[in-house]
Protein backbone atom coordinates (compact mmCIF):
# COMPACT_ATOMS: atom_id res chain seq x y z
CA UNK A 1 0.00 0.00 0.00
CA UNK A 2 2.80 2.44 0.59
CA UNK A 3 4.48 1.53 -2.78
CA UNK A 4 0.95 2.23 -4.24
CA UNK A 5 0.52 6.00 -2.49
CA UNK A 6 3.89 6.93 -3.28
CA UNK A 7 3.37 5.84 -7.01
CA UNK A 8 -0.05 8.14 -6.85
CA UNK A 9 1.30 10.67 -5.43
CA UNK A 10 3.94 10.38 -8.23
CA UNK A 11 1.47 10.44 -10.95
CA UNK A 12 -0.88 13.32 -9.46
CA UNK A 13 2.43 15.59 -9.48
CA UNK A 14 2.90 14.01 -13.07
CA UNK A 15 -0.33 15.20 -14.22
CA UNK A 16 -0.14 18.84 -12.70
CA UNK A 17 2.84 19.19 -14.75
CA UNK A 18 1.35 18.22 -17.89
CA UNK A 19 -1.36 20.64 -17.00
CA UNK A 20 1.14 23.47 -16.50
CA UNK A 21 2.66 22.63 -19.38
CA UNK A 22 -1.20 22.39 -21.56
CA UNK A 23 -1.19 26.16 -19.80
CA UNK A 24 1.65 27.59 -21.43
CA UNK A 25 1.29 25.38 -24.58
CA UNK A 26 -2.34 26.88 -25.29
CA UNK A 27 -2.24 30.13 -24.02
CA UNK A 28 -2.08 31.13 -27.87
CA UNK A 29 -5.50 29.91 -28.15
CA UNK A 30 -7.57 32.70 -26.53
CA UNK A 31 -4.51 35.52 -26.76
CA UNK A 32 -2.44 35.47 -29.52
CA UNK A 33 -5.15 37.43 -32.31
CA UNK A 34 -5.47 39.78 -29.06
CA UNK A 35 -2.05 40.37 -28.71
CA UNK A 36 -0.90 40.54 -32.28
CA UNK A 37 -3.40 43.43 -32.96
CA UNK A 38 -2.85 45.21 -30.20
CA UNK A 39 -5.64 44.98 -27.99
CA UNK A 40 -3.86 44.17 -24.80
CA UNK A 41 -0.40 44.05 -23.78
CA UNK A 42 0.85 41.29 -23.76
CA UNK A 43 1.54 40.75 -19.92
CA UNK A 44 -2.25 42.07 -19.13
CA UNK A 45 -3.08 39.44 -21.74
CA UNK A 46 -1.53 36.48 -20.38
CA UNK A 47 -2.70 37.42 -16.99
CA UNK A 48 -6.60 37.77 -18.23
CA UNK A 49 -6.03 34.71 -19.07
CA UNK A 50 -4.77 32.84 -16.12
CA UNK A 51 -7.79 34.03 -14.28
CA UNK A 52 -10.24 33.07 -16.47
CA UNK A 53 -9.07 29.88 -16.89
CA UNK A 54 -8.84 28.96 -13.33
CA UNK A 55 -12.45 30.40 -13.46
CA UNK A 56 -13.39 27.44 -16.35
CA UNK A 57 -12.36 24.57 -14.52
CA UNK A 58 -15.10 24.86 -11.96
CA UNK A 59 -18.20 25.28 -14.34
CA UNK A 60 -18.23 21.54 -15.56
CA UNK A 61 -16.68 17.81 -15.37
CA UNK A 62 -18.31 16.54 -18.41
CA UNK A 63 -15.13 16.26 -20.65
CA UNK A 64 -13.20 15.04 -17.29
CA UNK A 65 -16.26 12.34 -16.94
CA UNK A 66 -15.22 11.46 -20.87
CA UNK A 67 -11.15 10.72 -20.00
CA UNK A 68 -11.71 8.96 -16.87
CA UNK A 69 -14.12 6.76 -17.51
CA UNK A 70 -15.01 6.79 -21.69
CA UNK A 71 -11.64 6.71 -23.55
CA UNK A 72 -9.82 3.83 -21.42
CA UNK A 73 -11.69 0.39 -19.78
CA UNK A 74 -10.81 1.02 -16.00
CA UNK A 75 -10.21 -2.11 -15.58
CA UNK A 76 -6.62 -3.11 -16.05
CA UNK A 77 -5.27 0.43 -15.77
CA UNK A 78 -2.62 0.74 -13.24
CA UNK A 79 -1.19 3.94 -11.78
CA UNK A 80 1.80 3.00 -14.02
CA UNK A 81 -0.23 3.15 -17.53
CA UNK A 82 -1.22 6.45 -16.26
CA UNK A 83 2.12 8.16 -15.46
CA UNK A 84 3.25 6.88 -19.17
CA UNK A 85 0.89 8.19 -20.72
CA UNK A 86 1.87 11.81 -18.88
CA UNK A 87 5.62 11.27 -19.94
CA UNK A 88 4.44 10.99 -23.33
CA UNK A 89 2.27 14.01 -23.21
CA UNK A 90 4.65 16.53 -21.77
CA UNK A 91 7.43 15.24 -24.16
CA UNK A 92 4.79 16.36 -27.06
CA UNK A 93 4.21 19.09 -25.74
CA UNK A 94 7.46 20.40 -24.99
CA UNK A 95 8.86 19.42 -28.55
CA UNK A 96 6.00 21.67 -30.27
CA UNK A 97 6.39 24.46 -27.75
CA UNK A 98 9.91 24.62 -29.33
CA UNK A 99 9.44 24.70 -32.70
CA UNK A 100 6.48 27.19 -32.19
CA UNK A 101 3.90 24.79 -32.86
CA UNK A 102 0.28 25.03 -32.06
CA UNK A 103 -0.33 21.52 -31.78
CA UNK A 104 -3.06 19.86 -29.61
CA UNK A 105 -2.45 19.32 -25.76
CA UNK A 106 -5.48 17.31 -25.76
CA UNK A 107 -4.40 14.66 -28.05
CA UNK A 108 -1.34 14.66 -26.87
CA UNK A 109 -3.20 13.19 -23.80
CA UNK A 110 -5.10 11.13 -25.22
CA UNK A 111 -2.64 9.98 -27.67
CA UNK A 112 -0.42 8.69 -24.75
CA UNK A 113 -3.37 7.51 -22.69
CA UNK A 114 -4.08 4.99 -25.65
CA UNK A 115 -0.64 3.97 -26.08
CA UNK A 116 0.25 3.07 -23.28
CA UNK A 117 -3.11 0.98 -22.49
CA UNK A 118 -2.44 -0.73 -25.36
CA UNK A 119 1.02 -1.46 -24.38
CA UNK A 120 -0.28 -2.88 -21.13
CA UNK A 121 -3.27 -4.65 -21.44
CA UNK A 122 -3.46 -4.64 -25.24
CA UNK A 123 -6.10 -2.91 -27.73
CA UNK A 124 -8.98 -4.46 -25.86
CA UNK A 125 -8.97 -1.97 -23.25
CA UNK A 126 -9.47 1.32 -25.57
CA UNK A 127 -13.41 1.95 -25.92
CA UNK A 128 -12.91 2.54 -29.71
CA UNK A 129 -16.15 3.51 -30.38
CA UNK A 130 -15.43 6.79 -27.65
CA UNK A 131 -12.51 6.93 -29.71
CA UNK A 132 -14.30 8.09 -33.17
CA UNK A 133 -17.21 10.10 -31.93
CA UNK A 134 -15.64 11.96 -29.39
CA UNK A 135 -12.26 12.39 -30.12
CA UNK A 136 -11.72 12.08 -33.93
CA UNK A 137 -14.90 13.34 -35.45
CA UNK A 138 -14.53 16.59 -33.32
CA UNK A 139 -10.40 16.65 -34.18
CA UNK A 140 -11.75 17.08 -38.16
CA UNK A 141 -14.90 18.95 -37.56
CA UNK A 142 -13.85 21.27 -35.38
CA UNK A 143 -11.14 23.40 -37.33
CA UNK A 144 -13.47 23.13 -39.90
CA UNK A 145 -16.84 24.48 -38.48
CA UNK A 146 -15.29 27.46 -36.27
CA UNK A 147 -12.85 28.01 -39.83
CA UNK A 148 -16.15 28.60 -41.79
CA UNK A 149 -17.56 30.48 -38.90
CA UNK A 150 -14.96 32.79 -38.50
CA UNK A 151 -14.65 33.70 -42.26
CA UNK A 152 -18.54 34.19 -42.71
CA UNK A 153 -18.38 36.06 -39.18
CA UNK A 154 -15.03 38.57 -40.63
CA UNK A 155 -16.85 39.00 -43.46
CA UNK A 156 -19.99 40.31 -41.72
CA UNK A 157 -18.28 42.09 -39.59
CA UNK A 158 -16.60 44.28 -42.33
CA UNK A 159 -19.55 44.79 -44.17
CA UNK A 160 -21.72 45.65 -41.06
CA UNK A 161 -18.72 48.16 -40.35
CA UNK A 162 -18.51 49.72 -44.28
CA UNK A 163 -19.73 52.64 -43.16
CA UNK A 164 -18.04 53.22 -39.44
CA UNK A 165 -15.29 55.77 -39.07
CA UNK A 166 -12.17 53.52 -39.27
CA UNK A 167 -10.64 54.48 -35.87
CA UNK A 168 -13.54 54.76 -34.36
CA UNK A 169 -14.60 50.93 -35.59
CA UNK A 170 -10.60 50.06 -34.80
CA UNK A 171 -11.41 50.71 -31.33
CA UNK A 172 -14.50 49.14 -31.02
CA UNK A 173 -13.25 45.67 -32.10
CA UNK A 174 -10.24 45.95 -30.21
CA UNK A 175 -12.79 46.41 -26.87
CA UNK A 176 -14.99 43.69 -28.37
CA UNK A 177 -11.75 41.27 -29.16
CA UNK A 178 -10.90 41.93 -24.87
CA UNK A 179 -14.42 40.10 -24.49
CA UNK A 180 -13.86 37.07 -26.71
CA UNK A 181 -10.56 36.55 -25.82
CA UNK A 182 -11.80 36.23 -22.23
CA UNK A 183 -14.49 34.04 -23.29
CA UNK A 184 -12.03 31.61 -25.01
CA UNK A 185 -10.00 31.73 -21.74
CA UNK A 186 -13.50 30.88 -19.63
CA UNK A 187 -13.97 27.98 -22.62
CA UNK A 188 -10.01 26.83 -22.41
CA UNK A 189 -10.12 26.51 -18.60
CA UNK A 190 -13.48 24.64 -18.85
CA UNK A 191 -12.73 21.96 -21.57
CA UNK A 192 -8.92 21.75 -20.69
CA UNK A 193 -8.35 21.59 -17.38
CA UNK A 194 -11.13 18.97 -17.28
CA UNK A 195 -8.64 16.53 -18.90
CA UNK A 196 -6.13 16.35 -15.85
CA UNK A 197 -8.51 16.18 -13.43
CA UNK A 198 -10.35 13.49 -15.63
CA UNK A 199 -6.51 11.84 -15.34
CA UNK A 200 -5.70 12.09 -12.10
CA UNK A 201 -9.29 10.46 -11.10
CA UNK A 202 -8.78 7.76 -13.57
CA UNK A 203 -5.46 7.35 -11.51
CA UNK A 204 -7.39 7.50 -8.15
CA UNK A 205 -9.85 4.95 -9.74
CA UNK A 206 -7.01 2.73 -10.76
CA UNK A 207 -5.38 2.65 -7.31
CA UNK A 208 -8.27 2.04 -5.29
CA UNK A 209 -8.77 5.46 -3.95
CA UNK A 210 -11.97 6.34 -5.52
CA UNK A 211 -14.53 4.17 -6.87
CA UNK A 212 -15.12 3.55 -10.96
CA UNK A 213 -17.49 6.25 -12.70
CA UNK A 214 -16.77 8.98 -9.95
CA UNK A 215 -16.28 12.37 -10.25
CA UNK A 216 -13.29 14.12 -9.38
CA UNK A 217 -13.20 15.68 -5.81
CA UNK A 218 -12.68 19.45 -5.02
CA UNK A 219 -9.28 19.25 -4.18
CA UNK A 220 -8.74 17.48 -8.34
CA UNK A 221 -10.58 20.42 -9.42
CA UNK A 222 -8.70 23.50 -7.45
CA UNK A 223 -5.20 22.19 -8.19
CA UNK A 224 -6.18 20.99 -11.85
CA UNK A 225 -7.23 24.78 -12.24
CA UNK A 226 -4.16 26.49 -10.36
CA UNK A 227 -2.24 24.69 -12.23
CA UNK A 228 -3.06 25.41 -15.75
CA UNK A 229 -3.75 29.04 -14.95
CA UNK A 230 0.12 28.96 -13.55
CA UNK A 231 0.89 27.82 -16.69
CA UNK A 232 -1.19 30.17 -18.55
CA UNK A 233 0.19 33.11 -17.14
CA UNK A 234 4.25 32.01 -17.95
CA UNK A 235 2.47 32.62 -21.52
CA UNK A 236 3.58 30.16 -24.42
CA UNK A 237 5.21 33.09 -26.64
CA UNK A 238 6.71 30.84 -29.21
CA UNK A 239 2.75 29.20 -29.64
CA UNK A 240 1.58 32.86 -29.45
CA UNK A 241 3.98 34.66 -32.45
CA UNK A 242 2.74 31.56 -34.61
CA UNK A 243 -0.53 32.15 -34.14
CA UNK A 244 -1.11 35.82 -33.86
CA UNK A 245 1.32 36.43 -36.89
CA UNK A 246 2.29 33.55 -38.43
CA UNK A 247 -0.44 32.40 -40.52
CA UNK A 248 -1.90 35.62 -41.22
CA UNK A 249 -1.60 39.14 -40.05
CA UNK A 250 -4.73 40.32 -38.70
CA UNK A 251 -6.88 42.98 -38.23
CA UNK A 252 -8.75 43.90 -34.65
CA UNK A 253 -12.26 42.81 -37.15
CA UNK A 254 -10.66 39.23 -37.77
CA UNK A 255 -9.59 38.95 -34.23
CA UNK A 256 -12.78 39.62 -32.74
CA UNK A 257 -14.24 37.62 -35.59
CA UNK A 258 -11.83 34.61 -34.79
CA UNK A 259 -11.97 34.59 -30.96
CA UNK A 260 -15.94 34.63 -31.43
CA UNK A 261 -16.23 31.63 -33.75
CA UNK A 262 -14.03 29.29 -31.61
CA UNK A 263 -15.25 30.31 -27.98
CA UNK A 264 -18.79 29.20 -29.72
CA UNK A 265 -17.17 25.91 -30.66
CA UNK A 266 -15.20 24.96 -27.39
CA UNK A 267 -17.80 25.89 -25.26
CA UNK A 268 -20.72 23.63 -27.08
CA UNK A 269 -18.64 21.11 -26.82
CA UNK A 270 -17.53 21.49 -23.53
CA UNK A 271 -21.73 20.65 -22.94
CA UNK A 272 -21.87 17.69 -25.10
CA UNK A 273 -18.49 16.20 -23.63
CA UNK A 274 -16.61 16.18 -26.26
CA UNK A 275 -12.90 16.44 -25.60
CA UNK A 276 -12.79 18.90 -28.32
CA UNK A 277 -8.75 20.76 -29.52
CA UNK A 278 -8.98 23.92 -28.83
CA UNK A 279 -5.89 24.44 -30.70
CA UNK A 280 -8.04 22.93 -33.94
CA UNK A 281 -10.65 25.42 -32.77
CA UNK A 282 -8.93 28.52 -32.48
CA UNK A 283 -6.33 27.90 -35.52
CA UNK A 284 -8.84 26.74 -37.80
CA UNK A 285 -10.78 29.94 -36.57
CA UNK A 286 -7.45 32.24 -37.14
CA UNK A 287 -7.28 30.98 -40.39
CA UNK A 288 -11.05 31.25 -41.25
CA UNK A 289 -10.58 34.86 -40.62
CA UNK A 290 -8.03 35.42 -42.54
CA UNK A 291 -9.63 34.76 -45.82
CA UNK A 292 -12.62 36.36 -44.49
CA UNK A 293 -10.59 39.49 -45.74
CA UNK A 294 -10.73 40.99 -48.84
CA UNK A 295 -6.94 40.77 -49.98
CA UNK A 296 -6.14 38.57 -46.85
CA UNK A 297 -3.65 36.11 -46.92
CA UNK A 298 -2.76 32.76 -45.05
CA UNK A 299 0.55 31.53 -44.69
CA UNK A 300 -0.02 27.95 -46.25
CA UNK A 301 3.84 27.07 -45.00
CA UNK A 302 2.93 27.39 -41.41
CA UNK A 303 -0.20 26.33 -41.84
CA UNK A 304 0.83 22.74 -43.61
CA UNK A 305 3.82 22.23 -40.94
CA UNK A 306 0.94 22.86 -37.99
CA UNK A 307 -1.67 20.36 -40.24
CA UNK A 308 1.76 17.65 -40.26
CA UNK A 309 1.93 18.04 -36.29
CA UNK A 310 -1.90 17.98 -35.48
CA UNK A 311 -1.22 14.10 -37.60
CA UNK A 312 1.62 13.44 -35.34
CA UNK A 313 0.13 14.07 -32.30
CA UNK A 314 -1.92 11.33 -31.48
CA UNK A 315 0.77 8.37 -32.81
CA UNK A 316 3.46 10.49 -31.77
CA UNK A 317 2.12 10.37 -27.83
CA UNK A 318 1.14 6.78 -28.11
CA UNK A 319 4.51 5.53 -29.00
CA UNK A 320 6.33 7.59 -26.52
CA UNK A 321 4.04 5.81 -23.75
CA UNK A 322 3.73 2.44 -25.26
CA UNK A 323 7.45 2.98 -24.59
CA UNK A 324 7.50 4.66 -21.43
CA UNK A 325 5.41 2.08 -19.81
CA UNK A 326 7.09 -1.23 -21.36
CA UNK A 327 9.76 0.04 -19.40
CA UNK A 328 7.70 0.68 -15.77
CA UNK A 329 6.82 -2.91 -16.15
CA UNK A 330 9.98 -3.92 -14.84
CA UNK A 331 9.20 -2.38 -11.44
CA UNK A 332 10.48 0.37 -9.42
CA UNK A 333 13.85 0.67 -11.03
CA UNK A 334 11.81 1.24 -14.17
CA UNK A 335 9.07 3.65 -13.40
CA UNK A 336 12.52 5.84 -11.56
CA UNK A 337 14.24 5.83 -15.20
CA UNK A 338 11.05 6.95 -16.81
CA UNK A 339 11.15 9.44 -14.23
CA UNK A 340 14.60 10.31 -14.53
CA UNK A 341 14.18 10.42 -18.49
CA UNK A 342 11.36 12.81 -18.35
CA UNK A 343 13.38 15.29 -15.95
CA UNK A 344 16.09 14.91 -18.09
CA UNK A 345 14.59 15.79 -21.33
CA UNK A 346 12.38 18.33 -19.93
CA UNK A 347 15.72 20.33 -19.09
CA UNK A 348 17.37 19.78 -22.62
CA UNK A 349 14.56 20.94 -24.66
CA UNK A 350 14.05 23.99 -22.05
CA UNK A 351 18.43 24.77 -22.28
CA UNK A 352 17.60 24.45 -26.10
CA UNK A 353 14.97 27.31 -26.01
CA UNK A 354 17.72 29.62 -24.27
CA UNK A 355 19.78 29.91 -27.79
CA UNK A 356 16.46 32.19 -28.91
CA UNK A 357 14.26 33.58 -26.17
CA UNK A 358 10.86 34.46 -27.58
CA UNK A 359 9.09 36.11 -24.56
CA UNK A 360 6.49 39.45 -24.37
CA UNK A 361 8.90 41.78 -25.69
CA UNK A 362 9.16 40.16 -29.32
CA UNK A 363 6.43 38.15 -29.50
CA UNK A 364 5.13 40.02 -32.45
CA UNK A 365 8.40 40.93 -34.05
CA UNK A 366 8.30 38.29 -36.92
CA UNK A 367 7.62 38.88 -40.90
CA UNK A 368 4.02 39.47 -41.70
CA UNK A 369 1.64 37.40 -43.67
CA UNK A 370 2.00 39.85 -46.67
CA UNK A 371 5.15 38.83 -48.17
CA UNK A 372 3.86 35.59 -48.90
CA UNK A 373 2.25 35.15 -52.05
CA UNK A 374 -1.35 34.07 -52.05
CA UNK A 375 -1.59 30.42 -52.56
CA UNK A 376 -4.37 28.44 -54.66
CA UNK A 377 -6.77 28.98 -51.53
CA UNK A 378 -6.71 32.19 -51.00
CA UNK A 379 -6.97 33.29 -54.73
CA UNK A 380 -9.27 31.36 -55.74
CA UNK A 381 -12.04 32.82 -52.84
CA UNK A 382 -10.68 36.60 -54.05
CA UNK A 383 -11.62 35.62 -57.40
CA UNK A 384 -15.04 34.32 -56.47
CA UNK A 385 -15.81 37.48 -53.79
CA UNK A 386 -17.32 40.50 -55.35
CA UNK A 387 -15.60 43.95 -54.99
CA UNK A 388 -16.85 46.12 -52.75
CA UNK A 389 -18.90 49.24 -54.70
CA UNK A 390 -16.85 51.74 -53.72
CA UNK A 391 -13.79 50.02 -54.76
CA UNK A 392 -15.68 49.98 -58.40
CA UNK A 393 -17.03 53.76 -58.51
CA UNK A 394 -13.16 54.65 -57.57
CA UNK A 395 -12.04 52.76 -60.41
CA UNK A 396 -14.35 54.10 -62.47
CA UNK A 397 -13.30 57.76 -61.49
CA UNK A 398 -9.94 56.94 -61.73
CA UNK A 399 -10.32 56.17 -65.52
CA UNK A 400 -12.29 59.49 -66.40
CA UNK A 401 -9.53 61.08 -64.60
CA UNK A 402 -6.76 59.69 -66.48
CA UNK A 403 -8.74 60.41 -69.61
CA UNK A 404 -8.62 64.49 -69.14
CA UNK A 405 -5.20 64.53 -67.63
CA UNK A 406 -2.11 65.85 -70.38
CA UNK A 407 0.61 63.01 -70.88
CA UNK A 408 3.70 63.87 -68.16
CA UNK A 409 7.17 64.34 -69.16
CA UNK A 410 8.87 61.67 -71.21
CA UNK A 411 5.11 59.91 -71.66
CA UNK A 412 3.93 60.13 -75.65
CA UNK A 413 1.02 62.26 -75.88
CA UNK A 414 -1.85 61.10 -77.68
CA UNK A 415 -1.79 62.15 -81.59
CA UNK A 416 -4.10 65.62 -82.62
CA UNK A 417 -6.93 65.02 -84.69
CA UNK A 418 -6.45 65.51 -88.22
CA UNK A 419 -7.94 68.64 -89.68
CA UNK A 420 -9.63 68.71 -92.90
Amino acid sequence: MEHITLLLAIVVVTALVFDFTNGFHDTANAMATTISTGALKPKTAVAMSAVLNLVGAFLSVEVAKTISSGLVNEEGITPEVIFAALVGAILWNLVTWLVGLPSSSSHALMGGLVGATIASVGVSGVNGGVVVTKVLIPAVAAPLVAGLAAMLATRLTYKAGANIDEKTGRKGYRAGQIASAGLVSLAHGTNDAQKTMGIITLALVAGGILAPGSNPPLWVIVSAGVAIALGTYLGGWRIIRTMGKGLTDLQPQQGFAAQTSAATVILASSNLGFSLSTTHSCSGAVMGAGLGRKGGVVRWSTATRMFVAWGLTLPAAGLVAAGSEYVTQQGDWGVAAVAVFLVASCAAIWFISRRQVVDHTNVNDVETADSEPAGVVTTAIAAVTPPPAGAVAATVASDDLKATIPATAGEAAPAPAATV
